[in-house]
């Protein structure tokens, strides 16, 4: 069976906002795509976020600040937010909006990072934290090189910067190693499924080849053994994409198809009918059929349209139907 270390969903149903949930099988860690309204997510889901990816400062990609803060506020912990030039700005604005005459040093250590990307890398970092009533303070940040935005021993994040009228980001996470348990091979050791496994495809993702676990009370067996044996099988780990708010013009299809080459999953947007073309064009959004095409183009095994205009709530389905048809199109 293929284990996947990342579960990514939608937070909200296609005619509102745009936020991709990743939440970790193993951990108490969730990754967020968007900040857009964030009420379907449950406090204890929230509170699992690490960090959040913002595409840009829109509203309806960006409105789920203020929940999140409201919810981490009172607590020793710390946020990261990656996003386009002008973000730190942002959330300076957001926080002096509210007054915190009753944060002081004695308050739990809650603090924001926000970091301004563009191709180049890291522009700027700041930290807003809550003993310092949300003061801005410039910070070094990590700069990981390229387009890669997190670089996390399980996953890393790349960031692909488009053109919606406005500098937008495109999303993706790489797994690292994706580990696969072969039951059969398993029976053939004698070995039972259990949450042993769980250890061992950590160990597997850390490098840790000298491990070795207790499937059973007298039984011990290495890490080594079992990728031998191939009870254990790694694989290069799964490809999320999300790509949203972008205008259909050349450069930015090229940039996308080549960032969601081969994707497992692209969640994408699929804003207007084609029949609505000019408007899409006018607005920078793709229509249904363009998403569609950049999906199959892209050769990706899997593809969900979302973010849809609420121009189209009762033709829910015509906006499906012409996105699948452009992405299964000879």
């Amino acid at each position: 069976m293929t284990i996947s270390l990342v579960q990514p969903r939608l937070v909200n149903e296609p005619f509102s906002d745009a936020a991709l949930y990743l939440d970790f099988r193993f951990g108490r860690r969730a990754l967020l795509f968007d900040l857009g309204d964030l009420t379907p997510l449950s406090p204890r889901e929230i509170l699992r976020i690490s960090h959040v990816f913002v595409s840009h400062m829109h509203m309806d990609h960006f409105i789920g600040f203020d929940r999140l803060l409201r919810l981490y506020l009172y607590r020793d912990t710390k946020i990261q937010l990656i996003g386009p030039p002008g973000l730190g700005d942002a959330v300076e604005a957001k926080l002096r909006a509210y007054t915190w005459n009753l944060l002081d040093e004695d308050s739990p250590d809650f603090s924001l990072i926000a970091s301004d990307w563009a191709p180049g890398g890291v522009a700027q970092s700041c930290l807003f934290s809550a003993r310092r009533g949300f003061r801005r303070q410039p910070v070094e940040a990590p700069r990981p090189e390229g387009s890669i935005l997190l670089d996390d021993p399980d996953f890393r994040v790349e960031g692909l910067l488009l053109d919606h009228g406005i500098p937008s980001l495109s999303f993706a996470l790489q797994e690292k190693i994706r580990v696969n348990v072969r039951k059969a091979r398993l029976d053939d050791l004698g070995l039972p499924v259990g949450p042993w496994l769980t250890q061992a495809k950590r160990a597997v993702r850390r490098g840790e080849t000298d491990a070795e676990f207790w499937p059973k009370p007298e039984r011990c067996i290495s890490l080594t053994e079992l990728l031998e044996t191939g009870a254990l099988k790694t694989s290069p780990g799964q490809r999320i994409v999300y790509a949203t708010d972008l205008a259909y013009a050349e450069a930015n299809v090229e940039k996308l198809i080549a960032f969601a080459k081969g994707a497992d999953q692209l969640f994408i947007e699929a804003a207007f009918l084609e029949e609505d073309s000019a408007l899409a064009a006018a607005k920078k959004h793709l229509t249904a059929a363009q998403a569609g095409s950049i999906a199959r183009r892209a050769g990706v095994s899997r593809a969900s349209p979302m973010h849809f205009s609420p121009r189209y709530l009762d033709r829910e389905e015509d906006l499906r139907t012409e996105f699948s048809t452009h992405m299964t199109a000879a």
